[in-house]
């Protein structure tokens, strides 16, 4: 059995526990809603226990209660990928991630469940107020964990909900520019001219972009690596990052994380500031793990063709789930920031053969 919020109860709830080695039981429970999360829904558990020591507080994520969210979360297999990631990957990388006490879908959903330790105090990062460099290193520097295992590996034959690296063409073009489409007539009064121009040049040169991608090194991905996806635990020195939302996790380049996490998540004074000194030590980190033939003008470069996921990512996901006051406010933060970052960097000249 999968339960809903409304169908959890205490005897299930002491069951995960005694599975995961805890010898409590749990006496009562309560819920409360947390994150921002437009897929998901995610419960913060406090529990009641006796007997030995035990998690006061779990995370359960649970199916949207939005119909058009949760029928993405089947259609685009997140709910699935997310669930796999949990029971397979998970203890292969090393980027902190939550304890994972149960995880279990129906088919492809929208059933499912993940239940995670609370990473309290921590508290959700914010992707539109962004952060320090103290968070964006911290971050940067975890992103080794997850790519450097599985560095230029063919993932997608070991782990079969892992696809394939994007190949050019596909009609992933086309759908892009169709929902680009509804993106601009939504967002015109929000936006500048000029960066629906540099998106819609994106969406016409993407399978040049895909063509010079498909030639650099891969790795595991987030592709979803933002600030509202990541537990902040800044009490400690250095801040102690946990990633959470692993419903995108795929292959391709390593520094599609990289360039979306800076680009997205930081003002742009305070990204131009900081970035080459982070990327040059998210490399040394790569070289630490003992990645080699890979240099950091091959980083450097990588990370300035990786500029523009951020257009995909907003595009896209603002078009196929629920439309919230937030979620715009966040999408039209993130268009600018990646429109400056592209700009920054030069990386139009990527956008044609």
């Amino acid at each position: 059995m999968i339960p809903s919020p409304e169908t959890l109860t205490s005897e299930w709830l002491t069951e995960c526990l005694q599975k995961a080695g805890h010898d409590t039981e749990v006496v009562s429970f309560t819920q409360e809603r947390v994150g921002t999360g437009q897929i998901g829904l995610c419960n913060r558990i406090v529990m009641e226990t006796r007997g030995g020591p035990a998690p006061k507080s779990l995370i359960g994520k649970f199916p949207s209660p939005n119909a058009l969210s949760r029928g993405t979360g089947v259609n685009m297999g997140t709910y699935l990928r997310e669930v796999r990631f949990y029971r397979e990957m998970q203890s292969l990388v090393s980027i902190s991630t939550p304890r994972c006490y149960f995880a279990d879908i129906n088919g492809k959903g929208p059933e499912f469940l993940l239940l995670l330790a609370d990473a309290a105090p921590a508290k959700q990062g914010d992707q539109i107020k962004g952060c320090d460099e103290r968070v964006a290193r911290a971050a940067v520097m975890e992103l080794v964990g997850l790519q450097a295992p599985f560095w230029n590996q063919a993932v997608n034959e070991r782990f079969d909900f892992i696809a394939p690296r994007p190949t050019v063409g596909g009609g992933g073009q086309e759908r892009f520019l169709d929902l680009f489409g509804k993106f601009r007539e939504r967002y015109a009064p929000r936006l500048s001219d000029d960066i629906f121009e540099l998106i819609d040049r994106f969406g016409h040169g993407m399978q040049h972009l895909q063509a010079r991608l498909a030639e650099r090194p891969s790795a595991v991905v987030h592709y979803d690596y933002r600030l509202d996806n990541l537990l902040i635990d800044e009490a400690v020195e250095p801040p102690r990052i946990s990633a959470v939302d692993w419903q995108t996790v795929t292959q391709g380049n390593p520094m599609t994380d990289v360039a979306y996490f800076l680009g997205g998540g930081l003002p742009p004074e305070e990204r131009r500031r900081i970035e080459e000194t982070l990327v040059r030590e998210y490399h040394d980190g790569l070289c630490a793990a003992g990645i080699r033939d890979y240099s950091f003008d091959d980083c450097w470069y990588d990370y300035r063709l990786s500029v523009f996921f951020g257009f995909r990512v907003v595009v896209t996901a603002s078009m196929i789930v629920q439309q919230t006051e937030r979620g715009d406010e966040m999408f039209m933060t993130m268009a600018r920031r990646h429109a400056a970052h592209a700009a920054d960097l030069g990386s139009d000249e990527f956008l044609s053969s």
